[in-house]
């Protein structure tokens, strides 16, 4: 692999060095315009946080004008694994990249994905050597369940939030995504939005929030 990604930035909210990196992975036939939208919200919530949100290394087949981390013909297991497992290292160095370059460790950084990025965000952080801050996973599922056992390497907190009007991703997979994670050690919590769509809602997106500031082990504002 010698292709290197990036996309949008911003932060940190109150200026100066970063003391904590959250980095935002999108969906299918999307890019990382799309997800460096939420920055803006949790930003004042961690005024010290940065901000990352690279385009998947590929031009999405679906969508000529987005990005893919990997293609999808149908919601195919053997596909997803296939695909997550192969986009992975270019998510692992822009991770480490990333950290070195603000003189940061796992324990400072929050992986957040969308849909595919979901995917690739399980899939990269339960494998690397030393545990992240976090993961959030809106909207997706876990790519080759069967293989994470043999492959799982830490175990950080997991968020998982989807919509159960979700008709691109039922939000069955999440929930099958939560029992195969907890079978495995993992601590998880699950938020089904009801109503929701194939999307964010503002109290999934709270959820997620109030999860990434006690991952950083920061104060919760009282509601």
């Amino acid at each position: 692999m010698t292709k290197k990604i990036d996309g949008p930035s911003h932060g940190p909210h109150a200026g100066g060095k970063p003391g904590h990196l959250v980095i935002l992975l999108h969906g299918y036939g999307a890019d990382g315009n799309d997800l460096i939208g939420l920055a803006p919200v949790l930003a004042p919530l961690i005024p010290d946080a940065v901000f990352h949100a690279p385009n998947a290394p590929y031009p999405c087949e679906g969508n000529p004008m987005g990005f893919q981390w990997f293609g999808i013909s149908r919601l195919d297991p053997a596909v997803a694994a296939a695909g997550a497992r192969s986009a992975a290292p270019f998510v692992e160095q822009f991770l480490d990249d990333t950290m070195a370059k603000y003189g940061l460790d796992e324990s400072k950084t929050v992986l957040i994905g969308f849909s595919q990025g979901t995917m690739m965000a399980l899939h990269v952080g339960l494998r690397r050597a030393k545990p992240l801050a976090g993961i959030v996973g809106f909207s997706g599922m876990l790519a080759g369940p069967e293989a994470l056992e043999a492959e799982i390497r830490s175990k950080p907190p997991v968020l998982l939030v989807h919509g159960d009007s979700d008709e691109m991703l039922p939000a069955l997979l999440t929930q099958r995504a939560a029992q195969t994670l907890e079978a495995n050690g993992v601590e998880v919590g699950v938020h089904i939005a009801p109503g929701i769509g194939h999307g964010i809602d503002q109290t999934g997106l709270s959820h997620a929030a109030r999860f990434v500031l006690e991952a950083f082990k920061l104060s919760v504002p009282k509601q």
